[in-house]
């Protein structure tokens, strides 16, 4: 492959898995995060390793951070083939535990900011006759669980606004949902209810798989010929109910 991503979320995980195997397969990655030390050093590496990575110190909440961080691709690439709207954030709680600003956050980053990276690369797309969104979700819109509601809740949303997209895409665009289940992330550090957080790091130690088993899955979608649409793709452990 030789293909232009531009990945949110880029500065661990997820986001810093599917880069590494991305740019390991002969494609070019521009890195988007907040933490822009980490990116700036993971740009680096790979570089070092022959590979191609550009960097933008990058909030999904702001519109203008997205559309910053496509205009980069296209600069310094000459083009975006795709998009891997990752940037996620997880402050779980029962309701009755009123954290209603972690429900804020995570409307902003996990649902407006996937809208905001869909926004950016739409023009492009279309002014490309080609293009490929990909989404990543989660299980826990699929088996929903307490303490999980209103992520679950940004999560489904996402869902929707994927598989409208696919229906809306025609023939030149691709669109795809990945929804990784327990995965060996720092999704915790997000959590400020104690109770859940113990909880979720309890579950994780238990059966998280690791990060580049989502990449692996980025990867198959994005390697499909141009006909083919991968729409969906759920990836979990095996241990995982």
């Amino acid at each position: 492959m030789d293909l232009v991503i531009a990945i949110t979320g880029a500065s661990s995980g997820i986001g810093k898995a599917a880069a590494r195997l991305l740019a390991s397969r002969g494609n070019a990655v521009v890195l988007g995060a907040r933490r822009e030390k980490i990116l700036a050093e993971l740009a680096s590496e790979l570089n070092d390793a022959g590979g191609r990575a550009a960097y933008l110190a990058t909030d999904v909440t702001k519109r203008a951070d997205l559309e910053a961080l496509v205009a980069l691709a296209v600069h310094r690439f000459g083009r975006l083939d795709a998009i891997i709207n990752n940037a996620g954030i997880g402050p779980i709680s029962r309701f009755d535990a009123l954290h209603v600003e972690d429900w804020d956050a995570m409307i902003d980053v996990n649902l407006r900011g996937t809208l905001y990276g869909i926004a950016a690369a739409l023009p492009v797309f279309a002014q490309q006759k080609s293009g490929h969104v990909i989404n990543v979700i989660s299980t826990a819109g699929l088996r929903i669980l307490p303490t999980m509601g209103v992520y679950a809740a940004t999560k489904n949303a996402v869902r929707t606004v994927t598989e409208v997209l696919r229906q809306e895409a025609g023939p030149h665009l691709r669109v795809t949902e990945i929804s990784p289940g327990v995965i060996a992330t720092d999704f915790a550090s997000s959590i400020t209810d104690q109770a859940a957080r113990e909880a979720i790091e309890k579950r994780l130690g238990g059966i998280a798989i690791p990060p580049d088993a989502i990449a692996r899955g980025i990867l198959f979608a994005l390697e499909q010929p141009p006909e083919v649409d991968v729409g969906s793709i759920v990836i979990r452990p095996t241990a995982q109910d």
